[in-house]
């Protein structure tokens, strides 16, 4: 079968009440969703992490006319065709964003082909759940006294639901992000944590954090450090034990490979709607088990995004690997997000903080056409 048309779609929705971290506040979702339909009818969905009105424009004027009319089997050769297409100017940013929504569309078309989940083609799961940790605890816009209690108050209510691990905001100001360091663990001391700061601190001052992280038995600290100076890393790591963790602002394999060889990083955090799709995903992971490290992906967006990463944990093995395995843990966004949580027929099925690996053939997520129109504020069309 051949790719006969493909669609985009603009999602949006406002949120009831906005929520920030270290560098600005949301007050509404967008995404950019990618659906390419095959001469025999048969639709396959990905999704885009990044702006999507940007990306839209990629994939429709870019992308889309230079692969129509390709085997949709061959999941390879239109990604090495994209990127040879646009290597001048996507080697990172919006344009891999772009690729990476189309790639994910495509591997969810090839399992519902070849009726087979994306776990089976991406080399079989060796396990049925996925153990998630919750991301929240995010900033508003309330004193430091008030803003510290809801904070731990909402950790607490995710423990109540079952999540064993989860991820905490720090990044507001070093010395808020030490007393909620601490008030975490105090309130949850058998839970594991982890930060993200969202590359909020100077040197000095992720030292300082990581220190206080590493008294209080945090699992990582991620995005520490600005992505434009990855040599930092080594130097922190060389100041703290906890794992300092980095990756959603990277992208490809060759960016990781980079990434990796300055050293520092201990576990890598590719997005599988920006680092290239699942395609390159795969690529990243091997490149990071190469160099005795773990990749858990990062996750925000929607549905498609989630089921992807949920696949791709599945089939993960833990280095350096033994008889009891690490655990992979699979984020999962708690904020509020109706584009995740009513846009869907089929959703990732997360009970008692463990994600059920989808066993429908492709990415096992279905759309809701009534909620996506409610949701869509541009369509477009290549064919």
């Amino acid at each position: 079968m051949k790719i006969e048309c493909i669609k985009t779609h603009h999602i949006r929705c406002q949120l009831n009440e906005p929520f920030g971290f270290s560098q600005w506040f949301y007050d509404q979702r967008n995404v950019l969703l990618v659906e390419i339909i095959t001469t025999d009818g048969v639709r396959g969905w990905g999704e885009c992490y990044g702006p999507a009105d940007v990306i839209q424009g990629a994939v429709e004027k870019f992308y889309a006319p230079r692969i129509l009319g390709m085997d949709v089997l061959s999941t390879d050769q239109i990604w090495h065709h994209m990127w040879r297409a646009s290597l001048d100017f996507t080697r990172s940013g919006v344009m891999m964003a772009a690729m990476s929504g189309i790639d994910m569309a495509l591997w969810d078309l090839k399992g519902k082909m070849l009726g087979q989940s994306v776990s089976q083609l991406m080399g079989g799961a060796c396990r049925d759940q996925v153990p998630c940790y919750a991301t929240g605890m995010y900033f508003q816009d309330l004193p430091e006294d008030l803003l510290l209690k809801q904070l731990v108050d909402e950790a607490v209510s995710y423990a109540e639901q079952g999540f064993k691990a989860m991820k905490i905001k720090v990044g507001k100001n070093p010395a808020f992000d030490e007393k909620l360091i601490v008030a975490m663990r105090e309130a949850l001391p058998n839970t594991i944590l982890a930060a993200d700061s969202n590359h909020a601190y100077d040197l000095p001052e992720a030292i300082r954090i990581g220190k206080v992280l590493d008294k209080c038995g945090y699992m990582w600290f991620e995005e520490p450090l600005s992505p434009e100076h990855p040599d930092l890393f080594r130097q922190l790591q060389d100041k703290v034990n906890l794992p300092v963790a980095t990756g959603e602002c990277e992208q490809t394999r060759y960016g990781f490979n980079n990434l990796i060889s300055k050293g520092g990083v201990q576990l890598v955090q590719a997005d599988l709607a920006y680092c290239g799709g699942p395609s390159e995903a795969l690529k990243i992971r091997a490149i990071a088990s190469a160099n005795g490290i773990n990749m858990i992906p990062h996750v925000w967006g929607t549905q498609l995004n989630l089921a992807a990463a949920t696949h791709f944990l599945a089939t993960s093995y833990s280095e350096p690997g033994r008889a009891e395995s690490k655990p992979l843990y699979l984020e999962y966004d708690r904020t509020e997000n109706p584009l995740r949580d009513q846009l869907y027929k089929v959703n990732v099925e997360v009970v008692d903080g463990s994600a059920k690996v989808p066993t429908a053939p492709g990415l096992g997520v279905e759309i809701d056409t009534d909620a996506l129109n409610e949701f869509t504020i541009c369509t477009t069309e290549t064919k």
